[in-house]
């Protein structure tokens, strides 16, 4: 089989769901929480989420041998509209440079388990 499953330890879901496939250059991610990897707890407010989400994206890109920079696509699930601001933060912090940003969605919806944000991507590798 082509495809590579990537987990992280303290990271993965509690369903049968990888936190990303990597196919060739192409690495999808499952949806990526705010979860602290050591402690396996999420933090009470959206700011200190979208942090670890950020860092636990980082971290998946990295298992799957890409970094922010090979992010194509981003697509963005929060709780409730007053947690941009919480995302934007961290979004300018990786991605500080407007004419190498990818592209991005952010949708509002419910998460479960008290998720305040959520990431999804989608990564190219060079070859």
């Amino acid at each position: 089989m082509r495809q590579k499953s990537i987990e992280i330890e303290g990271l993965g879901h509690a369903a049968p769901i990888p936190l990303a496939c990597r196919v060739g250059p192409v690495l999808a991610t499952s949806g990526i929480g705010g979860k602290d990897p050591a402690t396996g707890k999420l933090a009470p407010d959206a700011d200190a989420q979208a942090r670890q989400a950020f860092e636990n994206l980082n971290a998946v890109l990295a298992k799957g041998g890409l970094g922010l920079g090979d992010v194509v696509k981003l697509t963005v699930f929060v709780a409730d509209d007053k947690y941009r601001d919480a995302i934007n933060t961290y979004w300018l912090q990786c991605y500080c440079d407007p004419a190498r940003r990818p592209a991005r969605h952010t949708l509002v919806m419910p998460l479960r388990g008290g998720m305040l944000v959520q990431l999804e991507a989608l990564a190219v590798a060079k070859e």
